[in-house]
Parts: structure tokens; sequence; C-alpha cells
């Protein structure tokens, strides 16, 4: 029986690079001068925490995390942007977390999705992955070119092909 993983898989050093090359830009960009800024990665928790002077700073740095993400190669699908708080300095401050893994409404929808194919293959769920196992690998093939045409909100990758 051939088989493979749909997974959710963040690489944390492409993260890293990325947020190094956000903070990077920040320090030469004209219009961040003098103001305060800044973009710390916590890798244990998963989260981005960015301060910035203003509201239209806060969403340059949005925009320039997303694009850095991008050029590193990862879906910029896995920051999900907190709200905005006032700091006790007069900044602001939010908090961006990274989706890693996939839920169980997912994962069932993705189920769902593989089982209305009618093709011969057993999708299951286990913990935050799902496993496809067939005797073919075209429909797993099949199955692996349908999910990459669907969008579950969550990049999805796919592992240990066997």
């Amino acid at each position: 029986m051939a088989s493979f993983d749909i997974v959710n898989e963040i690489n944390q050093q492409e993260v890293d690079n990325a947020i190094n090359n956000t903070v990077k830009e920040i320090s030469t960009r004209y219009d961040f001068r003098g103001l305060h800024t800044e973009v710390t990665f916590h890798s244990k928790e998963n989260r981005v925490h960015i301060v910035a002077a203003e509201s239209m700073k806060m969403k340059a740095v949005q925009e320039m995390l997303i694009k850095n993400f991008i050029k590193r190669g990862i879906d910029s699908k896995v920051l999900e942007f907190g709200t905005e708080e006032g700091t006790s300095q007069g900044y602001l401050k939010m908090d961006a977390t990274l989706k890693e893994g996939i839920d169980r409404e997912t994962a069932k929808k993705i189920v769902k999705e593989i089982k209305a194919t009618k093709l011969k293959v057993q999708p299951q769920i286990q913990d935050d992955q799902v496993r496809v196992t067939g005797k073919k690998i075209d429909d797993l093939q099949e199955i692996i070119r349908l999910m990459k045409s669907k969008d579950f909100g969550v990049p999805l990758q796919f592992t240990n092909m066997k």
C-alpha cells in the first residue's frame, strides 16, 4: 500500500531569515528613521511580536513581513495577525501567530473532499496531519493535484510518499 501525509509545517530557519530581512529593511527605510519600531520572533511560542510608533507604520511592517515571507518561500497564510493594542509609552503593539499543523475542522474538510472524488484511497486524520493510503500511486498523485487546486485556508505540504 502506497501512502503520503498532508501536513502544514513551517521551516523555522526560513521564518527567522524573513524576520531578519524585515528588521534590516526597517533600519534602512527613510520613513522609519527616528521612530521606534521593533520586530522580534519567539520561536518557542511560534509568534512574531511587532511594536510600531503609529498605525500606518504597523501596516507597513505587516506588508514587509508578508513580502519577506513570500520571498523566502513561506506561504503568507501561516501568519495570523492579532489586534493592535496601545502600550504605556504611546506605541502600538501586535502579535502575529504562526499557524502550524492542520486543525480538526480543516482536516475534516480535507477528508470530505478526498472521499468525494470516489478514488480508491483511504484518508485518515492523525493528530495535526492527514494520511492518505491507496494501492495505486496514480490515485495518490491525483489526490495531491486536487489538494493543490483547493484552498483550505492553510498551506499544505505533501510528505512521506511511500
